[in-house]
């Protein structure tokens, strides 16, 4: 039965693999025998790279690509299918958000909410997660084989507790809202996923969401933190590694019969 949760010299896409979570995912997956191809925005070297996963040399490579950036994303596919082959993983994992600790502006009321920040979210965790399966998942289901794992959240499936964010008003005297866009980007993903999961059925691409919760960070406050913690049945945050598994059980033939799904990690958040 192990051997269903072997993803061993399966090549694998992950956009975003320099950032906090990608860079867990793309060390997760190349230790246990994938090539891991980080599709990342940012430039970063040989060395560089040496010295964020040390020891996996040769089994994890850059693409210079931004996933809003088709042109750049086919670039990058091509130069992966001829060093390695067509991927049998993508990890949709790219995005971007307005912090609990960011400025009043991008945490604005909603009827004065700047569209510039909607812009750059939607863009970025929708557009980006369609433009990066339609340039990958295609070339998966021309080899009919493939899985397609999008990274979501909590706020995918429900609407943010605005209380959680009370505070800020308290202590800087600035109402702070926690804006629209990510929660709409990420609830895009929920039906995005089931469109793709049942397009792509018929030539054997699976497609799957998983929606996250809070992960353990140094960039939040310990107000908001208390409050957030209140709410977790768990009564804690994530460690930087617990979404590994789940990642690696989407990768490999254990998720076989699994497809359009929305798997939910997150201590009981949305339990309540």
């Amino acid at each position: 039965m192990s051997d269903i949760f072997s993803v061993e010299n399966r090549i694998a896409v992950v956009t975003g693999g320099l950032g906090q979570l990608g860079t867990q995912f793309s060390k997760s997956l190349a230790e246990a025998g994938a090539k891991v191809a980080i599709f990342s925005r940012r430039p970063f070297g040989p060395e560089q790279l040496a010295q964020k996963f040390p020891g996996l040399e040769g089994r994890i490579r850059l693409y210079e690509a931004s996933v809003t950036d088709k042109a750049a994303l086919e670039a990058a596919t091509e130069e992966l299918v001829a060093d390695w082959g067509v991927p049998h993983v993508l990890v949709n994992n790219a995005g971007i958000d307005s912090k609990p600790d960011g400025s009043a502006e991008q945490n604005a009321p909603f009827e004065v909410y700047p569209q510039k920040y909607w812009d750059d979210i939607i863009d970025t965790n929708l557009t980006g997660v369609m433009l990066t399966s339609q340039v990958v998942g295609s070339r998966m289901a021309e080899e009919r084989r493939g899985s397609i794992i999008n990274v979501g959240s909590i706020y995918g499936m429900v609407s943010p507790n605005q209380a959680l964010y009370a505070y800020r008003e308290k202590r800087d005297g600035v109402p702070f809202i926690k804006a629209i866009s990510y929660a709409a980007s990420k609830s895009g993903l929920v039906n995005l996923t089931r469109y793709l999961g049942t397009y792509w059925a018929p030539r054997k691409v699976r497609v799957n969401l998983i929606s996250f919760g809070g992960v353990k960070t140094a960039s939040f406050d310990k107000e908001f933190i208390d409050a957030f913690l209140d709410r977790v049945p768990m009564g804690r945050q994530a460690e930087i590694d617990e979404y590994n598994g789940v990642i690696r059980f989407l990768a490999s033939d254990a998720s076989s019969y699994m497809t359009g799904s929305n798997v939910v990690v997150d201590g009981g958040f949305t339990a309540w």
